[in-house]
């Protein structure tokens, strides 16, 4: 379909200014996280599912989205999707949280590279999609790459594959939804089925020693950890806004910039250990990228050719 938001430059720009923003602000959690120690990872979860909720909800009533939010729950199909959606994003964050807080910021990393593998593999098992050679060397590559880190750095990556299973899975059932569910009344709906979660979460870190830790280390770090729910929810409405304006190649090569931050983080600011073991494994990683980013620009120029020069301005969504 053609967009005509996206046949200017400017929306083009602003497209790219939007996904960049989101992939930016996903490459610095990390830091967030970690600073907030001592919270651990399952009360910060817990947080972030409550907050997210609240923040969504102010932006249901400031943009007059309670209306659209309401039609979605009359449809049960769509409902039972957003509660699946909110399960597999549950995983990937707590899963996050944990590797973050536990000194694995580089093997949350890996799983962010493997993500765009783990996507063409769901749409070969599940939608029987056929994909391109250099799709099937990529797919190659980053499972040699899988097996190199288990058998030479004697460790099985399992925050790095749940973390691009559970986003990759996820990431299908936002396609299945389609445009039915927009991001502001998804994260809403999401956030809402796992509070029971959270919850509990937090009840049992309540009687767990040292207990909760919001408002006890002081207001600087009680503004921080309140903040969760803005920063789960301005990367997502971000990358929203910029995937409407672009090409899914150009969000394709956008979606490396959080896993190259998270990797510089953990290697250069947290000093995470890197022997030769396991940089071996993300060198081919990182050959398996770049199979798959010349695989997409060879596929976009592909469905480009035959176009005007007038028309290769416009994006196709």
């Amino acid at each position: 379909m053609t967009s005509t938001t996206a046949a200017h430059p400017s929306a083009q720009t602003a497209g790219v200014a939007y996904a960049g923003g989101a992939y930016l602000l996903w490459g610095f959690l990390p830091l967030y996280f970690v600073l907030l120690a001592p919270t651990g990872p399952w009360e910060v979860v817990a947080w972030r599912v409550v907050l997210s909720l609240v923040f969504c909800s102010l932006l249901l009533t400031v943009t007059r989205g309670w209306t659209t939010l309401f039609a979605i729950v009359r449809q049960p199909r769509l409902l039972g999707w957003t509660a699946l959606a909110g399960l597999l994003i549950y995983v990937n964050w707590q899963v996050f949280l944990i590797g973050t807080l536990s000194g694995h910021v580089v093997e949350t990393s890996l799983g962010y590279f493997i993500n765009p593998i783990a996507t063409i593999i769901l749409g070969v098992v599940v939608l029987k999609e056929r994909i391109r050679p250099l799709q099937w060397a990529a797919v190659g590559i980053a499972t040699l790459a899988v097996v190199v880190i288990v058998v030479a750095y004697r460790a099985f990556p399992w925050i790095a594959l749940t973390l691009a299973a559970s986003f990759g899975i996820y990431g299908l059932i936002k396609k299945q939804i389609g445009p039915a569910v927009d991001a502001v009344s998804g994260l809403t709906l999401e956030s809402f089925w796992l509070v029971p979660i959270a919850a509990v979460q937090l009840i049992i870190v309540a009687v767990t020693p040292p207990g909760i830790t919001l408002g006890a280390h002081g207001w600087p770090h009680a503004l921080l950890l309140g903040l969760a729910g803005v920063v789960t929810a301005v990367p997502l409405l971000l990358f929203a806004a910029g995937t409407r304006r672009v090409n899914l190649a150009v969000v394709g090569m956008l979606q490396f910039i959080a896993p190259i931050m998270q990797f510089l983080i953990g290697v250069l600011v947290l000093r995470e250990p890197m022997p030769p073991e396991r940089w071996a494994g993300f060198v081919i990683v990182w050959v398996a990228i770049g199979v798959f980013i010349a695989d997409l620009v060879l596929a976009y120029r592909r469905s480009r050719g035959p176009l005007s020069t007038r028309d290769r301005t416009v994006s196709h969504r």
